[in-house]
């Protein structure tokens, strides 16, 4: 859980996306411009921004910069904006991540919770433990059963998601957006490939599975085998 502070002058888009974070578990303050969120950002000290650059009485880009010269909060700038002009002079100027209008509210979580890993502010435990299945978010180490299960970098991502999000349906379009950045235009294909290589590496298939189940014309549920039912889904510090 983050304390965010959206800055977005769209009133349905600030009212949709405070919705969609708070059901991620986060705490949502949210303004409409940029000077009061300049004051918001200063008094309440937030752990993240979420910023707009299309504001009505201050560009974003020069809200960042007045920002950055009192605080170190991580921005993510949220814009329609999509040149790598304008993508490198705000990183450069002090952003932290930059996602481009639209997006689902998993890529936003995931950013979300990239920034504050990064900070060092996250209070996710590195271990998350699905009845045999541990996975270790600091080096990247998965055991099932305890055997070592060695998995590319896309595999450990897409295990993660779903870990995280244990017992709930995942669906491949939120998948994309946070495992693959591709919320737009990706293919449910790219997901099905890779589910079908961690599968196997975790001695399952889609027939016979024991942890992850697909939900047709939904998405993924990750879930402990039924043989594992007494062991819940827990999250334990290393």
């Amino acid at each position: 859980m983050a304390q965010v502070l959206l800055v977005e002058d769209d009133a349905a888009i600030r009212a949709s996306l405070t919705r969609a974070l708070r059901d991620h578990g986060h705490v949502v303050s949210s303004v409409g411009s940029g000077m009061p969120a300049l004051t918001a950002a200063v008094e309440n000290r937030p752990d993240v921004v979420l910023l707009d650059l299309g504001l009505p009485d201050v560009d974003g880009a020069d809200v960042l910069s007045m920002l950055r010269a009192v605080s170190e909060v991580p921005v993510i700038v949220a814009t329609a904006r999509d040149e790598e002009s304008e993508m490198v002079r705000l990183l450069d100027i002090g952003a932290d991540d930059y996602v481009i209008k639209p997006f689902t509210a998993a890529q936003l979580n995931a950013r979300i919770r990239a920034v504050l890993r990064r900070g060092g502010k996250s209070d996710e435990d590195p271990v998350i433990t699905v009845g045999g299945l541990r996975i270790d978010t600091r080096s990247y180490e998965v055991t099932v059963d305890g055997r070592p299960v060695e998995l590319a970098r896309k595999e450990f991502e897409l295990l993660l998601a779903l870990a995280r999000r244990a017992g709930e349906v995942v669906t491949k379009r939120d998948l994309l957006g946070e495992v693959w950045q591709l919320a737009w235009g990706g293919s449910d294909r790219t997901v099905d490939v890779h589910l079908s290589w961690l599968r196997r590496k975790l001695g399952e298939s889609a027939q016979s599975p024991r942890y992850l189940h697909s939900v047709r014309g939904v998405g993924i549920r990750l879930t402990a085998p039924a043989d594992d039912a007494d062991e819940p889904a827990s999250r334990t510090g290393g």
